[in-house]
Parts: C-alpha cells; structure tokens; sequence
C-alpha cells in the first residue's frame, strides 16, 4: 500500500462549492464579479490528469516493486505554485468574455498563506513529470466549461482532453 497526495487540482466538472476554480467559473459564466477570500494565499495548482497520471505509474510500479510502498506528492513545478489573485486573473484573461474578480473579507476559517509540495521523489523514482503548466490547466479547463455549456458530449470531450494530455 502506498499513500498519494496530489495538489491544488484543477479541471472541468468540479462543481464543488467553496472551491476557488468552480468558483470563478459560475462568477463567469453569470457575467459577474467572483469574490476571493484570500487573494494572497499560494497553492500548487495542477490540472487533475497530472496527479491522475502519477497514480497510475505508481500503481503500475507498486505491482511489481514492493519498495514503492511508502508516501509520494504529486504536485506541479514551482512556477505553477502562484496566489490566488494570480490564478485569478490567469482565468479571468482566458475566459472568451473575460472575467472579474474581487478580493473581500470571508467568514470561513483561516487558511495557509503558503502551501507546495516536493514531488521529488515521484519525479525520480517513478520518472513521472508534469506535462501542462499552469496556463495549459487552465486553458483546458476553460475549454471543457466552454464545451459543457454549449452541450458537447462530456465523455467524448473528456476522452479527447485525455488523449491530448497523454500525447504532450
């Protein structure tokens, strides 16, 4: 048995309230302006298919290799560690109409300003990498919104983001 620990992940079909992507989303989508509780706070934003691909090499690896059984992070690059605010506007600039946001007080608890993970150790042993920086992520997840919201068929969609990902 291993344990898996993935960062900040991004991509379409999260519909998860109080996370910060869905959130910029409906916010776009409505032609509003999203809130941002902690504008400052840094996260490792990755697309989801980036820890979804160390997973499966892992439990490829883990089948033959019992020496695999210990903790691993998949995480993105340093670069692709930015604020809040950053992602924000990153996904606020590719949005096809553009896209707002504010930064206001919030309610709910205080979160870490700083938070990365080393994915050193997955890198090296299981010679797993990211493939899609953050503006890649994003781009992507842009594109399956915009795909859901003009009524694609989602599983021929997902299936196509998947085979572009594995070709990068």
């Amino acid at each position: 048995i291993a344990t898996a620990r993935a960062g900040n992940v991004i991509g379409g079909g999260d519909w998860a309230p109080h996370r910060l992507v869905p959130d910029l989303l409906q916010a776009f989508t409505k032609g509003e302006e999203a809130r941002l509780r902690n504008g400052q706070a840094v996260r490792p934003w990755q697309h989801v298919l980036e820890p979804l691909a160390g997973y499966l090499i892992l439990a490829e690896q883990l089948w033959d290799d019992r020496s695999r059984a210990c903790a691993w992070n998949f995480g993105p690059e340093l670069e692709d560690c930015v604020s809040v605010a950053e992602l924000a506007e990153l996904l606020g600039r590719l949005w096809p109409r553009g896209g707002r946001h504010t930064i206001q007080a919030s309610p709910l608890p205080h979160e870490a300003g700083l938070l990365r993970l080393d994915a050193s150790r997955a890198k090296q042993l299981l010679g797993w990498k990211p493939r899609w920086h953050l503006k890649e992520a994003l781009r992507q997840t842009v594109e399956w919104h915009q795909a859901w919201l003009g009524g694609s068929s989602m599983g021929n969609f997902c299936r196509q983001q998947i085979e572009r990902y594995s070709h990068t």
